[in-house]
């Protein structure tokens, strides 16, 4: 095999890896999807814990917001692990 039958067979095999690479590219909608799913997988534990803490501070008094910051803090970690573990898979 000479040396440009080589390089012919290296292009048509590139060539055919660039070809099905863009086939099987994710098209608009699934990556707004997918940036969607990422946002909500921070966002709602966040949300949450902010929630869930101005709630307890409220039924308890004298606390000021101690439960709030440290339930936000909380979301956030959890959120940013659910991400984290999402775009792991």
């Amino acid at each position: 095999m000479s040396q440009d039958d080589k390089l012919r067979k290296q292009l048509r095999l590139q060539a055919r890896r660039m070809k099905k690479a863009e086939r099987e590219r994710d098209s608009l909608l699934a990556q707004t999807v997918y940036l969607g799913t990422l946002g909500l997988l921070l966002v709602l534990p966040l949300v949450g814990g902010a929630y869930l803490g101005s709630w307890l501070d409220e039924q308890l008094p004298g606390y000021s917001v101690r439960w709030t910051v440290t339930l936000t803090l909380l979301g956030l970690a959890v959120g940013a692990l659910n991400v984290y573990l999402f775009i792991r898979e």
